[in-house]
């Protein structure tokens, strides 16, 4: 497995994570005032989602200047 594999495949895990607490908000909140936690639970799998989707997404600009530089 790949560096680049793992990465993708927890991507997927954490935005599996961030919807279940998103909802989980959702519910909170139609019940009433939920506490302060349960408002920021979404956001550290907010964040690590930020730094794997910003990885994914310049992945094919450092492949393709390796690819030039290899030229």
């Amino acid at each position: 497995m790949t560096l680049s594999y793992a990465i993708r495949q927890g991507h997927r895990w954490l935005s599996i994570a961030f919807t279940v607490t998103v909802i989980a908000n959702f519910i909170f909140m139609a019940l009433g005032q939920p506490p302060a936690w349960i408002g920021y639970a979404p956001l550290p799998p907010l964040f690590l989602l930020l730094i794997t989707g910003l990885h994914m997404f310049v992945l094919p600009y450092i492949a393709r200047r390796r690819a030039e530089r290899g030229r």
